[in-house]
């Protein structure tokens, strides 16, 4: 009679003590014995008797962290004033790197934020001042670059494959205000001049629109220049409270 060999899973004592599990996959050949016949020697308390056990292969896992480590520094730093810390991922240093190293450092930089912000959080809770408060502005500032080297790729790609930047197909157009947009391609059940629907939109500007458009133009412009001057005067403000602040950053 012909017997398969069996698969048999066997679980340590000492890995149980220690909190993890080890699999071990055997195969035992058969040679005219029953299973009935072998048994005895698959479970024996003495593993020297267990002359029947080859190839072993055993199942490594990663180390499972338990409770909320992640989501706060590192315990050395805590309560000090000041966190070293590198520079932020520019986009010549990631358009170096291959996708899937790109997808690992993306969830690194995650964690890294998830972390900062709770330290945030924990920091205004008890009202002191945040460890080096520009490393979130680092991580934010890498995310950022990391996407568009993503999306620089993706449309690249894209240009490669069907010669449209877009994922959609389109073009720009004006609408009735002068203003421009860019106007996606639809599939449509009939025909564009069967339309009525399609017919209504009107993709232009009438001569008299363009007043308007210059006027627009001039008030977009202005409340930029506005915007920048604002922050160079508050800057000027932060940099006479503070002067030994000031004289960091122009030696930086």
């Amino acid at each position: 009679m012909n017997i398969l060999p069996p698969t048999v899973y066997i679980i340590s004592k000492d890995s149980m003590q220690a909190g993890d599990v080890t699999f071990a996959r055997t195969t035992v050949y058969l040679k005219k014995l029953s299973f009935e016949r072998l048994t005895p020697n698959l479970f024996h308390k003495s593993q020297a008797k267990a002359d029947l056990l080859h190839q072993l292969k055993f199942l490594h896992t990663t180390l499972s962290r338990k409770g909320l480590e992640e989501f706060f520094d590192d315990p050395v730093n805590w309560g000090e004033k000041s966190v070293k810390s590198g520079d932020a991922w520019n986009i010549k240093q990631l358009r170096a790197k291959s996708s899937e190293d790109l997808h690992k450092l993306w969830y690194v930089l995650l964690k890294e934020k998830n972390m900062l912000l709770t330290l945030e959080v924990e920091s205004k809770r008890q009202l002191k001042p945040m460890p080096s408060p520009e490393r979130l502005e680092k991580v934010e500032e890498s995310m950022k670059n990391i996407d568009l080297v993503v999306r620089e790729r993706e449309i690249a790609l894209r240009l490669l494959q069907t010669g449209h930047e877009k994922p959609v197909p389109g073009e720009w157009r004006h609408d009735f205000l002068g203003r421009t947009y860019w106007y996606s391609y639809k599939e449509w059940p009939i025909p564009w001049y069967l339309n009525k629907k399609y017919k209504k939109r009107k993709f232009y500007y009438l001569p008299h629109v363009e007043r308007f458009i210059r006027l627009r133009l001039e008030q977009s412009l202005r409340t930029r220049a506005r915007r920048q001057s604002l922050e160079k005067t508050k800057q000027k403000l932060l940099e006479r409270k503070f002067p030994h602040l000031a004289v960091k950053s122009q030696s930086q």
